[in-house]
């Protein structure tokens, strides 16, 4: 028996004309992915990895800002800085960075480290989820 869920995002992604084009749509919001044109794509969109970036990297930069605001404390222009990589066993490693324009303390940078290493994506990339995948009727 499947466990009781509750739905956290939806997306639809359909192919174009365009090579490995693809539109998607989330929410209110039209986006695109493609892949680099080395890959065999015409770049005219972030390819998926570009994506698991960026989502990870806003929901940090969310986070910190909201647990910032919580405590008083002014974050200034937070930055954070992704990358992905993969070794030749196929293990995956993302490093990020995080910067910010106030000059916060010691204490300050190691909480939001905490905060950072706590953050709804971070969990789910870290724990894996499981994928179904089925045909529509």
């Amino acid at each position: 028996m499947k466990p009781a869920t509750r739905a956290i995002a939806h997306a639809s992604v359909h192919s174009t004309a365009v090579h490995y084009r693809h539109d998607i749509a989330t929410g209110r919001h039209a986006l695109v992915a493609d892949e680099p044109a080395a890959a065999g794509g015409q770049d005219a969109g972030p390819a998926p990895y570009d994506y698991v970036l960026a989502g990870l990297g806003a929901c940090t930069a969310i986070t910190l800002r909201m647990y910032a605001e919580k405590k008083g404390w002014e974050l200034g222009e937070l930055q954070v800085e992704l990358a992905l990589s993969k070794d030749r066993e196929g293990n995956t490693y993302i490093a990020r960075e995080l910067s910010s324009t106030a000059a916060l303390g010691e204490e300050q940078w190691s909480r939001l480290l905490e905060i950072a290493a706590r953050t709804p994506v971070t969990l789910t990339l870290q724990q894996g989820a499981a994928i179904t995948t089925t045909r529509k009727p």
